[in-house]
């Protein structure tokens, strides 16, 4: 995954998956315009293994993030320099996801993804659909929604890590360790829509979990309490 070489920028071509244009409307009486990104919408789920209490999530190198770790100046030359720049600036830490870019519903796309990247063979009543909600407000506002799905060793039937050319590795944390994350001072290697779902987690569900860790505990330390990881 950060074996990066041969890293340049170029002029954008004709893509199947970013379309950008300039909006032109006129508001309040005055004339303005916006430049967007025309981008698929997508789905995102989160995804708890009940058999060992970890949070499941996806790895994986982004190139948005790489760039914006380059400085202005350094992105006009001919080659960026990777010793300089590693392929580490660039990895991020998400929940499973993947765009919306075939005719099915949104569950079938959410299970697709799973399997995919984690998997987990989830059937589809496994899945909670918990919201939807608007990405990257400002330049595009794409569509993404999220889903919440509970999964055991048994159901793991992949390897994961993506399809085609997709470098995903499989990464898991129990809940201290997200608590963690989510109160670290940044910057935090993952998207607005992934901390918003590790907070709805544990606003939502990590106290069932944390039950277990507290009775488990209670039997091994004769009643004294305490998390474990």
């Amino acid at each position: 995954m950060e074996d990066l070489k041969d890293v340049f920028i170029s002029p954008l071509p004709d893509s199947p998956y970013v379309k950008p244009f300039r909006f032109n409307y006129t508001q309040n009486g005055k004339q303005k315009s916006w430049d967007l990104l025309e981008v698929h919408d997508s789905v995102a789920i989160i995804v708890f293994n009940i058999t060992r209490k970890v949070m499941v999530f996806v790895k994986q190198f982004r190139p948005a993030i790489y760039y914006n770790c380059i400085s202005p100046e350094d992105r006009k030359s001919t080659t960026i320099d990777t010793s300089k720049y590693p392929a580490s600036l660039g990895i991020a830490l998400e929940m499973c996801a993947g765009i919306i870019d075939k005719d099915k519903s949104v569950e079938h796309i959410a299970q697709e993804e799973v399997l995919e990247e984690c998997g987990y063979s989830v059937p589809l009543s496994g899945l909670h659909r918990i919201t939807s909600y608007r990405s990257g407000v400002g330049v595009q506002g794409a569509l993404q929604t999220f889903f919440y799905c509970e999964v055991t060793d048994a159901m793991k039937t992949e390897q994961g890590g993506g399809v085609d050319d997709e470098l995903i590795e499989v990464v898991e944390k129990t809940i201290p360790e997200i608590e963690e994350m989510v109160n670290s001072p940044g910057p935090i290697p993952s998207p607005p829509s992934c901390l918003f779902a590790l907070m709805w987690f544990l606003y939502n569900k990590a106290d069932k979990f944390r039950k277990t860790y507290e009775h488990h505990c209670a039997e091994c330390k004769k009643g004294k309490m305490v998390f474990v990881k």
